[in-house]
């Protein structure tokens, strides 16, 4: 296989600039599609003038004016992740430095707001970046392209992620009743607490690490998806049902709408460790990827 040469060799650095720019502002001003579609069902499943029905109202008119105003769909742009796939022989140290002067540069235009502190003087950085911010998690493929996916996650539904270790004499055994009360007791102890209606990201398995940041790959799947796996799709629909009849609803006023989605992945474990880790996302689903030309760094599709 041919090697990619170096991004500053081959490609004008302006190109990629740019376009991880735009990918920035569509993220943090445009949730997508799939995303607005749930948000307008949901609307249309609460009682006409209840508090569920007003709470989704004014989310959906959130949506509508950030996209109209390309300004941000909530006053926390979040932790940024970049999740990036690469050829072989691509120059990954450049592009980290280029998406980093994308983020101040976004940051500076107002498409993020300042939102990155110093964690012990708690002094902001003022361009969302420092030690840790923004996150790359980097990983090459066989692909001719570059492929970036960004998510921004929000610290009030970051507070609401959750991680259990079964056997747990409330939830039960090592196994999906177990885990399927694992995850319904992390919506319970939400409530209303990170901006619901929620969307859940679930890892089975791994170590507490591995299984946070597996959690968090799973909300890089659509709402409208469907899991390969058949015990975890039914698993998935069933959680999304019981908590949907949980009656604690958007934002906690009550309603039909708790959950949008609940996506579900496994990594294996160690024998003697069964951890169950969810990731919990608000209604502010950010979201967005898009296909680069490895050579010339302009986009060649936008994903989601």
């Amino acid at each position: 296989m041919t090697a990619i040469a170096p991004i500053r060799d081959a490609a004008p650095e302006s190109a990629l600039f740019e376009t991880i720019l735009e990918l920035i502002r569509r993220t943090s001003t445009q949730l997508p599609d799939d995303v607005v579609r749930a948000v307008t069902t949901a609307r249309g499943q609460e009682v006409e003038g209840s508090n569920a029905d007003v709470a989704l109202n004014v989310i959906g008119c959130n949506i509508g004016l950030a996209k109209e105003s390309s300004l941000p769909l909530c006053q926390d742009t979040g932790t940024i992740l970049f999740y990036i796939h690469t050829p072989v022989g691509y120059d990954q140290l450049t592009l980290e430095e280029i998406a980093v002067d994308a983020v101040r540069a976004a940051t500076k235009k107002g498409y993020l707001r300042q939102n990155s502190v110093d964690s012990i003087t708690g002094k902001n950085t003022g361009d969302n970046t420092g030690p840790g911010s923004p996150v790359f998690h980097f990983h090459q493929w066989r692909e001719p392209h570059v492929e970036i996916k960004l998510m921004l996650k929000g610290g009030g539904c970051e507070n609401m992620n959750a991680q259990y270790s079964l056997p747990h004499p409330d939830f039960g055994g090592r196994d999906l009743k177990g885990v399927e009360n694992a995850i319904l007791d992390c919506i319970l102890q939400a409530q209303g607490q990170g901006c619901g209606p929620g969307i859940l990201g679930v890892c089975i398995g791994g170590d507490r690490g591995t299984g946070y940041m597996f959690a968090k790959e799973q909300l890089l799947r659509t709402l409208d998806d469907t899991n390969d796996d058949a015990v975890l799709a039914a698993l998935e629909a069933r959680v999304v049902d019981k908590a949907n009849q949980s009656g604690i609803g958007p934002m906690g006023f009550g309603g039909k709408t708790t959950l949008l989605a609940c996506k579900i992945g496994t990594q294996n474990r160690l024998p003697a460790s069964f951890f169950v880790s969810v990731a919990y996302m608000c209604w502010a689903y950010r979201r967005r990827g898009v296909e680069i030309d490895a050579t010339s760094g302009m986009a060649t599709e936008w994903l989601y």
